[in-house]
């Protein structure tokens, strides 16, 4: 079978197989011998809106649901989410996205995710990865409350049921955790907090609620108690009122995926949420990185002329950040200096997180990492998957990783 790809040239099912497409990345993995390291990945992603028809079922409301149902019947996106302009689809070194059904699996082999992240897995040399939803990160924009908390609850049974136990425990997940509603919220936690596969929960950062109201103090501590971890995901949202004046897709989402982390982290070291739950684990997800010595820097300037107004506080802010943990996913490598500098404030070695981002567009390979000059071989392990694994409770997958988790400290019996 003959497709017509973006250029015109005729291109055939084989060429837009994973495995062949990342040929290079899997001579890379070979290459630096990544199989003697654990690889983790904190940040992937499938297209939830393939399946959405088998998720959907899941609502408990049955309102809602037939709601949903019936809009999908009409060709429509399940009540899901306001529709961004697409793009994301269309760029990038990955299949576009509507050839990327012509990609065979096994009817009778793992669920269709698992199959093809298994491949782009072993194509890379990474052992686990965190499996995210794509379309269902602007859910805090749903203009129902109810709604968001249905679908969360839906994608959330399905995720756990249906997909990760046939991931031979490589995947794992920090589950979507509806905000808006922190009853429900808490819900969430409670029912699916302990159930296999699931690292933590993750909140979508475009919204516009604070993260730091009091009503949502019991949801972050009962993530605490049960040793989870708590992620930001950001990602853009080109309604935004600021971002209507940009006229360039490229404007959007250089600034969006950095804006709200930077907006919902300041409110949270300023309301001094760090001192109320010392014990959790905090990740802020796909933003970049340059902004971190920026906002270290700002908010350190403006708290010593006021430290009045955040009396909660016991340490700088920038304190509080180099506590806390970031995705890697995208680096902005164009200054080697300045990145230095970056993983020296944010003290990369010990809580920076390797993430692919994998399928999107701007995806990273483990070698975005591994090839930096100034790291040091435990700064790279630790990365790359050391400190994540030991977040996770991620065990080796061979001795050689054993040895290394072992030696740069990262390896527990509990593991």
């Amino acid at each position: 079978m003959d497709l017509q790809s973006d250029r015109g040239r005729r291109v055939t099912v084989d060429e837009l197989n994973t495995s062949r497409l990342l040929a290079h990345a899997a001579q890379q993995a070979h290459q630096r011998k990544l199989d003697d390291m654990v690889i983790v990945d904190v940040d992937a992603h499938h297209y939830e809106n393939e399946h959405i028809k088998d998720i959907l079922p899941f609502m408990e409301n049955d309102v809602l649901r037939q709601l949903s149902m019936a809009q999908i019947m009409k060709g429509g996106r399940g009540n899901l989410m306001p529709v961004q302009v697409g793009y994301q689809d269309m760029g990038g070194r990955v299949t576009r996205y509507p050839l990327r059904s012509t990609e065979k699996t096994e009817a009778s082999g793992p669920q269709r995710d698992i199959a093809l992240g298994h491949r782009w897995m072993d194509a890379m040399s990474v052992d686990y990865s965190c499996l995210f939803p794509t379309g269902m990160l602007n859910i805090g924009l749903h203009p129902q409350k109810e709604m968001e908390s249905d679908l969360c609850w839906a994608y959330n049974r399905w995720v756990t049921e249906k997909v990760l136990p046939e991931s031979n425990g490589r995947f794992y997940t920090m589950l979507s955790l509806p905000i808006s509603t922190p009853d429900e919220a808490l819900r969430h936690v409670e029912t699916f907090g302990h159930r296999k596969g699931v690292g933590g929960f993750m909140v979508t950062t475009v919204r516009n609620i604070p993260v730091h109201d009091n009503s949502l103090m019991k949801v972050y501590r009962a993530i605490e108690e049960r040793g989870l971890v708590l992620s930001f995901h950001s990602a853009f949202n080109w309604n935004e009122t600021i971002f209507k004046t940009c006229n360039r897709f490229l404007a959007v989402h250089a600034l969006g995926f950095s804006f709200y982390n930077i907006l919902h982290l300041t409110n949270w070291v300023t309301n001094g949420i760090p001192e109320r739950f010392p014990k959790l684990p905090v990740i802020w997800i796909e933003s970049g990185l340059a902004w971190v010595p920026f906002l270290m820097q700002r908010l350190d300037h403006e708290f010593m002329m006021r430290p009045s107004e955040c009396p909660g506080l016991k340490k700088k802010p920038s304190e509080y950040m180099r506590d806390m943990y970031y995705s890697s996913q995208p680096m902005e490598i164009q200054d080697r200096e300045a990145m230095e500098c970056t993983f020296r404030m944010m003290d990369a070695e010990n809580h920076l997180l390797y993430a692919s981002d994998y399928p999107h567009w701007d995806f990273d390979l483990p070698s975005t990492i591994y090839d930096l000059p100034f790291l040091s071989e435990k700064a790279k392990h630790n990365i790359l998957g050391g400190t994540a694994a030991r977040l996770f409770k991620l065990p080796p997958r061979n001795e050689k990783q054993k040895e290394n988790l072992i030696k740069f400290g990262n390896y527990t019996a509990a593991a």
